[in-house]
């Protein structure tokens, strides 16, 4: 429809109506970047790493290019160059050189990221907030995020009638947040989406003199098709079953706002959405329900996906990336973790 004019004389006609151009505020980069209505800083980013017990060198990650498993040594010199970057942390995950049971090195003092989060808050204070992930399926022999038992009451088990046992897997989770904020954790992040898993942590913290170290709750965690190269990563894959019992079912968005309601009920100081891109509906929801700091975690999945198409050349690698990070962003993440951490720092600054 043209917009109505009027003649103003030696041929010149003037729109009465304003005609809007959107293409006028995209003209040019420093337009752009004037009008944005989404920024994305070094600051918002944490680096989830991997760190293993008994190797001498970083082990390379087939399916993750790029990403490793690291020694300590190496950790300390990647933390490094992260803090010198500015992103906003790092969040550890350990593969023990003996796994059993019930977990034992997640909580023992010699534990690898217990003396990981020691070396590193001794190297760097506060420099990069320190965020230690709390689960137990790197260290359990059978992979699962909890504690195992026979099937009883009536709950249909998985692998022989073994079933995860919520209420006792509390007690380990418990100890090991403890032994986690005693090692140098800034944050304690439980992923095992345990029912009453941060009330269980929170009452510990507080019992062991921690009461100003803060949870931030994997709330919204799905049991999603996108983890597989984290199971190579860490080394976590269930041998028997999978985690559909206890993570959350993918068609479901009423029911993260619930596990975030109650995560905060119980005491959680930040809320966590994860995967990201598949998931940036769940992630606005919950940015919008609540007025606590919203994270999300832009998985392993995401990561490889991305990876492997620029490395056929399909995309352009860089802008794909950043794409993406802004994208979980503006869905209402403030903190993105993501493997692509400090590269994408170096990149915006």
């Amino acid at each position: 429809m043209t917009p109505r004019a009027e003649s103003l004389g030696n041929g010149f006609r003037a729109r009465a109506t304003p005609f809007a151009r959107g293409r006028r505020l995209r003209s040019t980069p420093a337009l752009r970047r004037l009008t944005a209505q989404t920024r994305l800083s070094p600051a918002d980013l944490v680096l989830p790493v991997f760190v293993k017990q008994g190797i001498d060198e970083p082990v390379p990650i087939r399916s993750m290019p790029g990403v490793v498993q690291h020694t300590t040594d190496s950790l300390r010199k990647a933390a490094h160059e992260a803090a010198e970057a500015g992103i906003g942390g790092l969040i550890l995950f350990g593969i023990p050189s003996e796994k059993d049971a019930v977990g034992s090195q997640a909580d023992a003092a010699d534990g690898i990221v217990n003396v990981a989060l020691q070396q590193l808050s001794a190297d760097l204070g506060d420099e990069l907030v320190l965020m230690a992930d709390l689960c137990l399926c790197e260290y359990t022999d059978h992979g699962h995020c909890g504690l195992v038992t026979p099937a009883r009451g009536g709950v249909r088990g998985q692998g022989g009638e073994l079933v995860v046992d919520n209420d006792p897997t509390l007690d380990r989770y418990a100890a090991v947040a403890i032994a986690q904020a005693q090692a140098g954790a800034h944050v304690i992040a439980p992923s095992g989406m345990m029912d009453g898993q941060v009330a269980a942590i929170r009452r510990a913290l507080d019992g062991a003199g921690h009461t100003e170290t803060p949870i931030l709750a994997y709330a919204a965690k799905y049991a999603s098709g996108f983890y597989g190269p984290f199971r190579e990563a860490a080394e976590g894959a269930p041998r028997f079953g999978d985690r559909s019992t206890y993570q959350m079912d993918p068609p479901n968005a009423d029911e993260a706002l619930r596990e975030v309601a109650q995560d905060l009920a119980e005491g959680a100081d930040a809320v966590m959405v994860k995967p990201a891109l598949p998931y940036l509906d769940i992630v606005s929801r919950v940015a919008d329900a609540v007025d606590v700091p919203v994270s999300a975690y832009q998985v392993s999945g995401e990561y490889a996906m991305l990876e492997a198409a620029a490395a056929n050349g399909w995309v352009d690698r860089q802008r794909a990336v950043l794409e993406t990070l802004t994208a979980i962003r503006r869905a209402g993440a403030g903190t993105v973790l993501t493997y692509w951490a400090v590269e994408a720092a170096h990149w915006l600054r």
